[in-house]
């Protein structure tokens, strides 16, 4: 949906949500892929699957290809943000002008996690999705592309400037 797209990515808790509204709220074209463009499916053919609860639905939230690749193809727009994350990620990397990954530390996701709802991924009383959430954040496997890190640390309104920047938006 724009001339340029990026993809805002990064892990649980880091503050993809909160981007993805705030960019809309100041005019730009934002997609929540994780609500917009994610279902459960096979993380190697992409075949959706069902009955995935718990810590494995992380391995198989995935986002339709092909939806994300027209969409790209639209130029309708001047930018185009698509903020969240999947597992198939690899198989569309090539349609972003750019990548951002919010970055936060353990103090910060932790206090975030706290924040959240039971009914959310990783929230009150999800403690098996809450520690994979620590651990792959400790151990960074999800953040292996050349992608420019964001301190999302930093309050919102700072975040979103800097991703707006470095995106020329």
């Amino acid at each position: 949906m724009g001339k340029r797209n990026f993809l805002i990515e990064g892990g649980s808790g880091t503050g993809k949500t909160a981007v993805c509204d705030e960019l809309a709220r100041r005019g730009y074209h934002s997609i929540h892929g994780d609500r917009e463009l994610a279902y459960q499916g096979d993380p190697i053919t992409g075949a959706p699957v069902t009955g995935i609860t718990d810590v494995a639905a992380h391995d198989h939230h995935l986002w339709r290809v092909e939806k994300v690749r027209a969409l790209t193809a639209d130029r309708s727009t001047d930018v185009t943000f698509f903020c969240g994350g999947s597992r198939n990620v690899h198989s569309f990397l090539d349609v972003f002008d750019g990548i951002f990954v919010l970055n936060v530390d353990a103090e910060t996701l932790t206090h975030r996690l706290d924040q959240r709802p039971g009914a959310e991924w990783g929230g009150l009383g999800r403690h098996a999705e809450r520690e994979l959430i620590m651990r792959l954040h400790a151990d960074r496997t999800e953040v292996s592309r050349m992608d420019v890190m964001i301190n999302a640390t930093a309050p919102l309104s700072v975040v979103v400037d800097e991703i707006l920047t470095l995106s020329k938006a």
